[in-house]
């Protein structure tokens, strides 16, 4: 094994063929050498992005949800997006809680895997969650993982997420430097286990040839510094509500770990956000956290809403006698001209036409007077839900432009310092 990760680091340091975003995803995701992936690859670091994670969760075929940032864990803050999990991302730091702590019994319905993999957190946080969520179309190809590792342990759920091929390339395809990333976690995974080998290979030097014992004056501890090496590291932990419980998923413990509901959550996670984020017992005030929630797609709803009153419309219509028309409000009658204008005609949601079939059946006992006031109802909530369409369109083009100008200004800087190197 050892063999094998050096190897793949010797071949991707002496590369020096730089790629393209286009390229990099397709070396990345090109398995036509018909080659078992048996020892897997490293994950590249990705960043904490409520798009960058939505694009996530469309790679690995998790329809209908998308995920966003929450800035306060108070009900006014939460409670409206019915979320399906919390995400809280956080710059990790060795505490003393040693994995044991949180040992469940209770948990065994509960789907987790243990991180097994650097850097492969923020998938693996969200699967934890997506994973005991039943409400959710995950696809076909989550499905089947869901089912195929349901009765191992949570080392081997853990061992069998770092070497699925389709996890790691969803995972790496969003990674900002590509397969510059991945190649310096190749970097990162040779060193650590040169550096192992090297301690252990000292440790046991000195252990078959001790010191002599010397008298020494007594001194004072320094301080402890941080071992040489050590990085800026970012943690994610999942809390999501399961089996009548809500819980805390967080893959570096031994399993997860029940909190109750929203009110436990919500001090447990003002907890870590003063402890991790806040500032610590070294007096360092370094706020770097964030919140996301896993919710229904903002843009699908808005879509169905304005899809539902465009059937409402039409229903209401047919049901209403010649000359309806007179009674109705002049400034709707005119807005009703461009407000039902455009969408595509896409029904998201698979209630959706159950929920109009059973208004469809309400119309047809309707008399004339609430089938005017209905149309009328009808109108408004048209106009509402159309400007949600449109506001949803142009956030999508201002993320995809924000996330376009920082790719094409990291391409840059990279190709500048390749070239500079070369």
């Amino acid at each position: 094994r050892h063999a094998s990760l050096l190897r793949s680091y010797f071949i991707a340091s002496t590369s020096n063929v730089w790629l393209d975003s286009a390229s990099s995803e397709t070396a990345i995701n090109d398995d036509s050498d018909g080659q078992i992936d048996l020892v897997g690859g490293p994950f590249a670091v990705i960043e904490s992005d409520p798009g960058v994670f939505t694009s996530l969760t469309r790679k690995l075929g998790v329809k209908h949800l998308e995920i966003v940032e929450v800035y306060d864990i108070e009900p006014w803050a939460v409670d409206h997006l019915h979320p399906y999990g919390l995400v809280f991302c956080f710059r990790w730091r060795k505490d003393t809680h040693q994995p044991t702590d949180f040992k469940d019994p209770a948990a065994e319905h509960v789907w987790f895997a243990n991180q097994l993999s650097d850097d492969a957190c923020a998938s693996q946080a969200i699967l934890n969650i997506l994973f005991n969520c039943s409400n959710v179309d995950i696809g076909t190809e989550l499905s089947e993982f869901k089912e195929y590792t349901r009765e191992m342990s949570l080392k081997i759920k853990g061992l069998a997420t770092s070497n699925s091929s389709m996890i790691r390339n969803a995972h790496n395809s969003l990674a900002w430097y590509s397969l510059a990333d991945i190649r310096g976690a190749d970097n990162a995974l040779a060193t650590a286990i040169l550096d192992a080998a090297k301690k252990e290979k000292e440790k046991t030097r000195r252990g078959s040839n001790p010191p002599p014992n010397k008298r020494t004056k007594t001194k004072k501890l320094p301080a402890k510094k941080p071992e040489e090496g050590d990085e800026e590291t970012y943690h994610f932990i999942g809390y999501v509500p399961a089996y009548g419980k809500v819980w805390e998923l967080d893959e570096l413990k031994s399993g997860p770990l029940e909190v109750g509901d929203m009110d436990v959550v919500r001090p447990a996670l003002r907890t870590k956000m003063r402890k991790y984020g806040g500032g610590g017992d070294d007096g360092e005030h370094d706020i770097r956290f964030s919140l996301l929630a896993i919710v229904d797609d903002a843009y699908e709803k808005a879509s169905d809403e304005w899809e539902y009153w465009k059937s409402e419309r039409r229903q209401l219509e047919r049901r209403l006698e010649e000359g309806w028309q007179k009674e109705i409000d002049p400034s709707l009658l005119s807005a009703a001209e461009n407000v039902f204008d455009g969408g595509g005609g896409q029904n998201f949601a698979l209630d959706f036409a159950s929920k109009r079939n059973d208004r469809d059946r309400h119309i047809l006992n309707m008399d004339q007077d609430a089938l005017r006031l209905a149309w009328e109802q009808c109108v408004s909530n048209a106009m509402k839900a159309k400007v949600a369409v449109g506001e949803e369109m142009a956030k999508a083009r201002r993320d995809h432009i924000g996330l376009t100008r920082s790719w094409s200004c990291m391409c840059s800087y990279l190709n500048s310092t390749c070239r500079l190197i070369m």
